[in-house]
């Protein structure tokens, strides 16, 4: 069985947890698009760790990790990785790379930083982790894959010199910067080669039979719907799709396979970067919910950005749930607003004088004002509570408000921050 998790918005919804969380009962755990441009934290036995390339189930000895095809990998990030949790005690994970994967060079890298500082105030809030030209590469046919690391030098010269004119001609003549020398680019694929070899697989077959094996098989998606390129906020957005179906193609398997796609939604709102954000708080308000927020504040597990803070907005949610095709809701950080007397729940949007429940498009997006319904909060400590009917009755009627909204059952209520503080619906 293939189960997906994925985020309903923004990304920084808890998915790491959940996948962390989920992964006890599987066999497998795949990441199955994005990079290193966003993290996931992870709260365990041994310890706080945010990961940006690994699978959040790493830590366990029984599963096999995987970095599927649709992955931008980024080699040195991954085997930083590996190394810096096996430092800190995690056993050495078994964990496989698709032959099919492509890989992030430095010069993505330098370009995103360079269309940037292009851009300056108008650019697109990026990590800078080579995201956008790695998949802008990967779909122009210039990119690398992993199996091509492995050919001859007189072949991946070939490829290198008819990549390099390109990309010197936008370095020299768009950015002022030097041209890339072949010897540096032929120099890195060899060493990222020697790096990569002891984990690379073919991905497709492996989990091929792994269906027929009946294995418990989970992807995990990285960012949220509404990071989507094609149902996002568009321009503001990632570069490959975020969503559960894109699932099936970032990994090789049938789309029929998935058979259960858990979405997880935050219970109130987050974002890093630019973009619409309709039910976006600030000053002190905003202040308060990111000093409480998350594990340790709500800022970026990757850039340490602070995180733009905003009520929960239902229309977003309920929008996201049903372009992932949620199967089930995971709601995540319920016990950050114990704090509030009053809990406000983006309803609806106003556009133009009209009120909307649909999510509209970007440039609609950016012309709307929230419609807020108010619920009281239930001012105590809900973390340690393990049975739903424990909970105040005001936690219980903002989780049965959000649930109404969203159109998903929540069968999963996250109050805390470790893989145990979970209560299941």
């Amino acid at each position: 069985m293939v189960t997906a998790v994925v985020g309903a918005n923004w990304g920084d919804e808890g998915k790491g947890k959940i996948t962390d969380m989920l992964g006890n009962e599987s066999d497998i755990i795949i990441r199955f698009q994005g990079g290193s441009n966003a993290g996931h934290t992870i709260v365990n036995d041994y310890g706080k760790f945010a990961l940006h390339i690994l699978p959040s189930g790493i830590f366990y000895n029984h599963t096999t990790s995987i970095i599927g095809n649709g992955v931008a990998l980024n080699i040195p990030d991954f085997c930083r990785e590996i190394k810096g949790i096996v430092d800190r005690g995690v056993p050495q994970p078994k964990i496989l790379v698709s032959d099919r994967a492509q890989i992030v060079m430095p010069y993505h890298i330098l370009f995103d930083e360079c269309e940037e500082e292009r851009l300056a105030g108008k650019s697109f809030g990026s990590t800078k982790s080579g995201i956008a030209p790695f998949y802008s590469d990967k779909y122009a046919k210039i990119g690398f894959q992993v199996s091509e690391l492995f050919l001859d030098d007189d072949a991946l010269r070939d490829k290198i010199r008819r990549v390099l004119p390109v990309k010197n001609a936008i370095l020299e003549n768009l950015y002022g910067k030097p041209a890339i020398k072949e010897e540096d680019i032929l120099a890195v694929l060899h060493e990222y080669r020697d790096m990569i070899k002891p984990y690379v697989c073919d991905v497709s077959s492996f989990l091929h039979q792994a269906l027929k094996d009946n294995k418990r098989i989970l992807l995990e998606g990285q960012l949220g719907t509404l990071k989507d390129p094609d149902h996002g906020i568009y321009p503001m957005v990632t570069s490959s799709s975020t969503l559960a179906a894109y699932g099936a193609i970032g990994v090789g398997i049938p789309p029929y396979e998935i058979k259960k796609i858990v979405t997880v939604v935050k219970a109130y709102s987050s974002a890093v970067g630019a973009g619409e954000f309709v039910s976006e708080i600030f000053g002190d308000e905003a202040d308060e919910l990111r000093k409480r927020g998350g594990d340790g504040g709500e800022f970026g597990a990757t850039t340490g950005r602070p995180r733009r803070m905003g009520w929960f907005d239902a229309v977003a949610s309920r929008y996201g749930c049903r372009m992932q095709g949620a199967t089930d809701v995971a709601l995540t950080v319920l016990d950050v607003l114990g704090y509030l007397d009053k809990l406000p729940v983006c309803v609806g949007y106003e556009i133009e004088g009209k009120v909307t429940k649909d999510f509209p498009t970007t440039a609609e997006l950016a012309k709307a004002k929230p419609v807020y319904e108010i619920l009281d909060g239930w001012k105590s400590d809900i973390r340690g509570i393990k049975k739903y009917e424990e909970l105040p009755e005001n936690c219980r009627k903002y989780i049965e408000f959000i649930e109404k909204e969203i159109g998903v059952k929540i069968t999963m209520v996250s109050n805390g921050p470790k893989r145990e503080d979970i209560i299941y619906r």
